[in-house]
């Protein structure tokens, strides 16, 4: 029996393995965020598809026998999923990220396939189901791509990353929701939060040697395309890390990985820069459910678009896809990573949503989120467009994808060696507003809606902008 020959400190042996091979480390882990991205469109092609003409789909039903509701579906599955966020560390720093990612990616199918024969309790079950495996989706995913990052190509990544995860919505016209047959390979890994200093160190200094992690998410059907690692090098630790499993202290400190996992995320809840970008994630919550759940009804329930309100769904789903991939593309992939440009993009953010705001009150009826079986009454101060209508819908996706890529980005600099707690964190004040919201939205007019929104949007981007400010100060220090 082989075995295979001791791993050198930290990661440095995965590295000089590599290099053996003749395999660039840039290029692999370019690769793997490329992979990660294809395997989040195959997900939320399917699940953005559903939510978007999940509330229109219940109301046109008339099934007696079921009584479910869309956005109270939507709501449960962001609030499950805020909560849960709070132990998805733990889980992730025992399963390892390709476990946690495939997993996840079977809930996701199993809420889709309700959809074939709907029933009310299926139909909210698996909407809890779906909120665990959204909070061990995303915590494993922010983690993987600080993992495949350096100083330099943070923004890049994230980008590039959130572009391709946009490019489903350029499907959900076509695509009815899809129900495949899984099948995936994986191998156990170790612990997601070893040796994180160096990790941070290594990212913030631009070095590839220590920052690199290889757990990576491996390729399924239509549940996970997540991630394909050359395969000698997930071998080569699953057998250095073999030893371990057989030695009675390896329970001991699984057990405290999870406990320090769990401590770190309430550390990190306390820290300023938390504190302070809380506005800025809890605005991303109000917004995502706005452009991903009731923006698409309200197109649906306004009579003046007449036969076409019910097909103007789907297009407006996938301009909004448009302007995510404009957004995740221009401003991910051709900025450069400095903290100038970062205040820049979000201040962008910030105008652009207000516009689309401010012509989605003029365009769309007061009472299009609320009415149930019918179309509107209430007449806007326009006559309603659809041009309008599918211009504000790239706005809200534009905006959408500058916020984003902006937090995901200014996250990964400033806690490289937490980045799994503090990206949790951020899912989990993001999924709160977002399940706040969708329940509300069912009772609350349209103007109060947005007015919510351009509160707390303008309030986070200021906060942001502070945020930015002390971390400039704080690079002026250290060079000082």
């Amino acid at each position: 029996m082989r075995l295979a020959r001791p791993r050198p400190n930290g990661f440095t042996g995965v590295v000089q393995e590599s290099a053996r091979q003749g395999i660039p480390m840039a290029d692999t882990r370019t690769f793997n965020v490329v992979i990660l991205g294809v395997g989040f469109l195959f997900i939320f092609t399917a699940f953005t598809t559903c939510g978007n003409v999940e509330q229109t789909v219940v109301k046109s039903l008339g099934n007696d026998t079921f009584a479910g509701s869309g956005y109270h579906s939507l709501g449960i599955i962001y609030g499950v999923f805020s909560f849960a966020n709070l132990l998805a560390p733990t889980v992730v720093t025992v399963l390892g990220p390709k476990m946690s990612m495939f997993l996840s990616g079977l809930l996701y199918s199993g809420y889709i396939a309700v959809f074939i024969v709907p029933s009310t309790w299926s139909f909210y079950f698996t909407s809890v189901l779906i909120g665990v495996g959204a909070a061990m989706l995303w915590t494993a995913q922010g983690h993987f791509l600080v993992e495949n990052s350096e100083a330099s190509t943070i923004n890049r990544n994230t980008g590039m990353f959130w572009a391709l995860l946009q490019c489903r919505r350029q499907q959900e016209k076509h695509l009815p929701v899809p129900v495949g047959h899984l099948h995936t390979r994986h191998a156990h890994l170790p612990g997601v939060e070893e040796e994180p200093s160096r990790r941070g160190d290594a990212l913030r200094r631009g070095r590839t040697d220590a920052a690199l992690d290889p757990h990576n998410v491996n390729p399924s059907d239509n549940c996970t395309l997540l991630a394909v690692i050359p395969q000698k090098h997930s071998e080569y630790l699953t057998m250095s890390e073999a030893p371990l499993k057989g030695h009675s202290g390896y329970e001991r400190k699984r057990d405290e990985r999870k406990k320090k996992g769990y401590e770190t995320t309430l550390k990190l809840l306390k820290t300023k820069t938390i504190l302070l970008l809380s506005p800025c994630m809890a605005y991303s919550g109000l917004e995502l459910s706005f452009y991903s759940g009731v923006y698409g009804t309200c197109i649906g329930a306004t009579a003046q678009f007449g036969e076409a309100a019910k097909g103007l769904i789907g297009i407006s789903g996938i301009v909004v896809g448009i302007g995510e991939i404009v957004g995740g593309g221009f401003f991910g992939l051709l900025c450069k990573n400095n903290r100038f440009r970062r205040t820049s993009v979000v201040f962008l953010a910030m105008v652009v949503h207000f516009v689309a705001f401010y012509l989605i009150f003029l365009n769309i009826p007061d009472d299009a989120p609320v009415v149930f079986q019918t179309n509107t009454q209430k007449t806007p101060y326009l006559t309603p467009s659809v041009s309008i209508a599918l211009l504000c819908s790239f706005l809200l996706g534009l905006g959408d994808s500058c916020f984003n890529t902006q937090l995901y980005s200014v996250l990964g600099c400033v806690y490289a060696e937490h980045s799994t707690p503090a990206f949790a964190i951020f899912k989990f004040i993001q999924s709160v507003f977002a399940a706040v919201a969708f329940f509300y939205s069912g009772y609350v007019l349209l103007m109060w809606q947005l007015l919510l929104m351009i509160i707390l949007g303008f309030t986070g981007t200021l906060c942001f902008f502070v945020v930015e400010r002390m971390q400039n100060f704080s690079v002026d220090l250290q060079e000082y």
